[in-house]
């Protein structure tokens, strides 16, 4: 079941979400990276980031609340040694990039452009917490448009930027619609909610709580944009586990989904909703 994504054709509408399969190696073990559309990066920062002194991941009744900081080795140290791997690996890589101000988003994404391998660039703007990101407030819309720009104006033609927003119901039409009209070919919707630790330190919410949210936010960014006759694509997150979870937020407009949470209880989760969905549901 081949999907076109941002102009990419990718071989399952299943995509492996930031963040939630560390450097891709853990993975590798339950089904070659191959079987996935794209697996996208853990969020990668021009200097290496060791995250937070106390990560914290606590369980509730339908998810995790998870506090870590964005740990990765910075821009130098993934060029080095996780691209590679994950191209020798089969994967259709998609690299997430976060920064605290437009120059280091402008920064990363002029290295990135002369990087082989690297299909497309999802811009990291759905932190649920503002402040840990910088001096961007990702909740503006105005601050997406221009983190979009910065990034799409260093990439080559055919190099696609994916724009990931906070699950924001309240503004998600108007947010959708500047990254659309800053050249964003796709938009991510449905990640983690602002959440918090037992201990009371900011988190995120992610896992089927927020699947509900995460479809109103789809439904009414594809009505915004199919009103604005924008050829942007969107891109469905949150909660997702099951086939028929996957199924509903294609109904609603998504082109493809992306397995985050899901994958920390059950690695294989996103390789048995690929062999599902490119299989036709069968009616009783």
């Amino acid at each position: 079941m081949t999907v076109t994504v941002a102009g990419l054709v990718l071989a399952s509408p299943v995509m492996v979400a930031s963040g939630c399969a560390g450097t891709g190696r853990e993975l590798a073990g339950y089904a070659p990276l191959s079987t996935y559309g794209a697996v996208v990066t853990r969020s990668i920062t021009r200097d290496p980031r060791p995250g937070a002194q106390v990560p914290g991941i606590a369980e509730t009744p339908a998810g995790l609340v998870h506090a870590t900081g964005l740990p990765n080795p910075g821009l130098d140290g993934f060029l080095a040694t996780e691209l590679p791997w994950l191209l020798t690996e089969g994967a259709r890589v998609v690299v997430s990039v976060v920064a605290r101000e437009l120059g280091e988003y402008a920064e990363v994404a002029r290295r990135l452009a002369t990087a082989p391998g690297v299909s497309a660039i999802e811009v990291n703007l759905a932190q649920p917490d503002a402040v840990a990101v910088g001096v961007l407030d990702v909740r503006e819309p105005f601050h997406v448009g221009a983190a979009v720009s910065a990034v799409l104006r260093e990439l080559p033609r055919g190099v696609p930027v994916l724009a990931k927003l906070r699950p924001d119901t309240v503004r998600v039409a108007e947010a959708v619609k500047v990254a659309a009209d800053a050249g964003a070919a796709a938009v991510v919707l449905g990640g983690a909610l602002p959440a918090a630790l037992p201990d009371g330190r900011d988190a995120g919410l992610s896992g089927p709580a927020v699947r509900p949210l995460a479809l109103r936010c789809v439904a009414d960014a594809r009505r915004a944009l199919d009103a604005a006759g924008a050829t942007c694509d969107v891109v469905a997150s949150g909660g997702i586990v099951t086939p028929q979870d996957a199924r509903a937020f294609l109904d609603l407009g998504a082109v493809a989904v992306q397995v985050g949470s899901a994958l920390l209880h059950d690695p294989t989760t996103a390789a048995r909703l690929a062999t599902a969905l490119s299989t036709p549901e069968v009616t009783p």
